[in-house]
This record gives structure tokens, C-alpha cells and sequence, in this order.
């Protein structure tokens, strides 16, 4: 087998990173068959951080790719990329210069101004707080108060899905379907939150029970990983769902962020808006 040929890549920000970052993975998950060896650099908005960049991406040249807003520090970066015959691309300039052109005016190039201490900052803590809180069946009192309830037998991604809800501002909570377990009637009638039902393929719902157990230690003689058994839990779950009319979701095939944006549609079926 030859080794593949690693390429460098240099991510550079003024800020957190975050942008450029979640950028470039986006693109790079198309580039199964390529090596790359990531350099970060963070916070940078003086000359002197920049010769830092600079001297690095000398020492291991590779595509650079950046979000930057003062323009003193990016034409240092862009005029020692030229030098050193590296390409490099701005992460934001083509969604930045279409907004400009759509609304008729300049952008304020406020740096890390994505990440102010705003009224939208505070609703993600709060929706956080929220999602722990009433986590796994937990504080079934205010359960009602969810803008989104996920319920699902063990194992199909319930809680990871919440967290990530939560970070987009939802008030999330979620409830494990156990054998013989009922439901309250008080929060099966509840009018606010969007219920949806998480399944997945009873084959692949055992595999990852039984990976859990080896991983855990433990054995369970309930028929927790039991194909069979598993199969029957998913059917009621199913019944669960069809009896309240609720949207269910397979998520044997989707990651957490392809599950929440269905449930995110979803919700602004639901509402009729655009929820940011």
C-alpha cells in the first residue's frame, strides 16, 4: 500500500476559529482520499501575530484559509501568501459581498461580533440548561414548557440530538421508552411541545446496545440487546407514535445534525415561521 501525500492546510482567524473551521471540514468531508495536516491560528489581529502565521505557513506551505475583517492584518497574510506562491481564499468574502450588493450598504467589520453576549447567546444557555434538566424522562413537572419533546427507545440518539437543538435555542427535552412503562397522560396531551418519535433498524439498535453493554461491563439478562426483544420494542414504540399522530424519524442512517434539521422543518411547519 503507498503512503498518500499529506497536504498542509492553514486555518486563520480573528476570532474563535469557528467559522473557518466548520467551513473547511465541510468541504473537506468530500475529500475522502486526501491527508491533511491542519494548523491553527487563532485570535489573530495584530502584525505581530501575524508574522507568527506567516513564519509558519513558510515553515510548512499549504492552502490557506482565512476570516479576517482588519484589513492591515489580511493584506499582510495575502501579500506573504503571494510571496511565498501559496494560494489562499477568504472563507466569508463571496456571502459577505452578496449581502453587501443585496442590502445596498458595507459591512461594519466588527471582529467576534458573531460572538456577543446577546439576548440570542443567553436563549442558548438557558435552552442548554433546559436540555439537561430534562434529560432522559428527568423533571416531567415543567416538561410541558419544551418547545420539542424526542421520544425513543434506548439508544437512538435522543439526548445528543437534544444538545444540539439546544445550542440552536430550542427548549428541548426527551423521554426513553421502556417495556410496559406508560407515558403520562399530561404530557402525551400537552399542546405546546412538537412530540417526534426516534426509531432506528432493529439490527443496527442491537449492535450498538451490545457494543454499550461490552463497553459498560455489564450483562443484562432482560434481552436489553436481544434481537428479537428489540424488535418488539421498536414495534410499540411505532404503535406509540401512529396512536398520537406524532413525526418519526429513522435515524439508523442520518448523523445528529441531518436528524435535528428534519426535526428544526418540522417545528417551522409547525409554526409557520423561520426559527434562526
Amino acid at each position: 500500500m503507498t503512503s498518500r501525500e499529506t497536504y498542509n492546510l492553514h486555518l486563520v482567524s480573528d476570532s474563535s476559529g469557528e467559522t473557518v473551521t466548520n467551513i473547511a471540514r465541510a468541504c473537506l468531508v468530500q475529500y475522502e482520499d486526501v491527508q491533511v495536516t491542519e494548523h491553527f491560528w487563532w485570535l489573530v489581529r495584530t502584525g505581530g501575530q501575524m508574522n507568527r502565521v506567516i513564519e509558519g505557513i513558510r515553515q510548512a506551505p499549504g492552502l490557506v484559509v482565512f476570516t479576517l475583517l482588519d484589513k492591515s492584518v489580511r493584506d499582510m497574510l495575502e501579500q506573504a501568501c503571494r510571496d511565498a506562491r501559496v494560494p489562499y481564499v477568504s472563507a466569508i468574502d463571496p456571502v459577505m459581498q452578496a449581502f453587501s450588493r443585496f442590502f445596498g450598504r458595507q459591512a461594519a467589520s466588527a471582529i467576534g461580533k458573531q460572538h456577543e453576549l446577546d439576548e440570542d447567546y443567553f436563549k442558548r444557555i438557558d435552552a442548554m440548561h433546559f436540555a439537561v434538566q430534562h434529560d432522559d424522562g428527568q423533571s416531567m413537572a415543567t416538561m410541558v414548557d419544551a418547545d420539542m419533546i424526542l421520544v425513543g427507545v434506548s439508544r437512538t440518539s435522543k439526548t445528543p440530538t437534544c444538545m444540539y437543538l439546544a445550542n440552536r435555542g430550542f427548549k428541548v427535552a426527551n423521554i426513553p421508552l421502556v417495556p410496559n412503562i406508560t407515558l403520562p397522560d399530561e404530557i402525551t396531551a400537552a399542546k405546546k411541545p412538537l412530540f417526534v418519535g426516534l426509531t432506528r433498524e432493529p439490527k443496527s439498535l442491537t449492535d450498538i446496545r451490545q457494543s454499550r453493554l461490552r463497553i459498560m461491563n455489564e450483562e443484562r439478562q432482560s434481552g436489553y440487546a436481544d434481537l428479537d426483544i428489540v424488535r418488539e420494542e421498536i414495534a410499540e414504540a411505532r404503535r406509540l407514535f401512529v396512536r398520537h399522530n406524532w413525526p418519526v424519524i429513522d435515524v439508523t442512517r442520518r448523523s445528529i445534525e441531518e436528524t435535528a434539521a428534519t426535526i428544526i422543518q418540522l417545528y417551522n411547519q409547525r409554526h409557520g415561521n423561520v426559527h434562526l
